[in-house]
């Protein structure tokens, strides 16, 4: 089957593309570097020719409103529409958890607006949502910091590592399509605050996590249900204290 990954020399990307070919897949990593702008337009008419799915892991550079309203709109417009004129019949995007309950972010909005425009397209589609990764948790404690102070709200958070997240797409990109949508999450929910102090004194770090329900998370104010799945998500097998023990993380 030939799939195209749209971000496919990111994170997520790198390990589904790497995935999808030990499968015996013909598998297009698609990204600016090979050739292929979504934004622009170019090359994608290429690369869609003969493709059965294709996989939208790319993310936006910026996260200022406009901007990323921007990519999210115009990245998905333009690949919808070389989609269905080349007949692919699955369109799998990878999306977030809680972006409908997050509005008041302007990245939550865009992410909101790229899920409506799949939903409307005639290209069957699976959304999948995930909730956020263990390797981004020291950009959190980082966004967090005064001093030597990481100020963080205590509601729960449910991260997933980024190879659990890859191999679930997999399955998600092989079977047929939902035209709905599909959580992720780890294993474990935990206060946000307990979380990144772990992470903090497993990676050596001096800073001191104090937990105040006011404080902000990228600017917005959680509750328990903010970063956490609904009913029956897919749950990874990985547990973050199993992830930062054979991991050295960057803070």
């Amino acid at each position: 089957m030939k799939i195209v990954v749209i971000g496919g020399n990111g994170l997520i990307g790198t390990k589904l593309v790497k995935n999808l070919r030990q499968l015996g897949h013909d598998v297009v990593a698609a990204s600016r570097s090979s050739g292929v702008d979504t934004l622009t337009g170019k090359g994608l008419a290429e690369a869609m020719t003969g493709a059965q799915v294709v996989v939208d892991v790319a993310n936006s550079s910026s996260w200022e409103d406009n901007a990323v309203l921007e990519f999210f709109e115009t990245s998905t417009h333009n690949l919808l529409a070389a989609e269905s004129a080349a007949g692919v019949g699955h369109h799998v995007a990878l999306s977030v958890v809680g972006a409908e309950r997050l509005l008041a972010s302007g990245y939550f909005r865009a992410k909101m607006a790229q899920e409506n425009l799949i939903k409307a397209s005639p290209v069957p589609y699976t959304i999948v949502r995930a909730t956020q990764f263990f390797e981004f948790v020291g950009g959190i404690a980082q966004s967090a910091t005064d001093g030597q102070t990481v100020r963080l709200p205590p509601a729960l958070f449910q991260p997933i590592v980024s190879d659990d997240v890859a191999a679930a797409l997999v399955d998600v990109v092989v079977g047929a399509p939902l035209n709905g949508m599909v959580e992720l999450a780890g294993p474990e929910p935990v206060p946000l605050d307990k979380l990144v102090g772990r992470f903090l004194i497993a990676t050596q770090d001096p800073r001191q996590v104090v937990a105040d329900v006011h404080a902000r998370y990228f600017g917005l104010e959680l509750n328990d249900q903010s970063l956490t799945p609904g009913e029956n998500p897919r749950i990874g097998p990985t547990r973050f204290a199993d992830w930062l023990g054979r991991t050295k993380p960057q803070a």
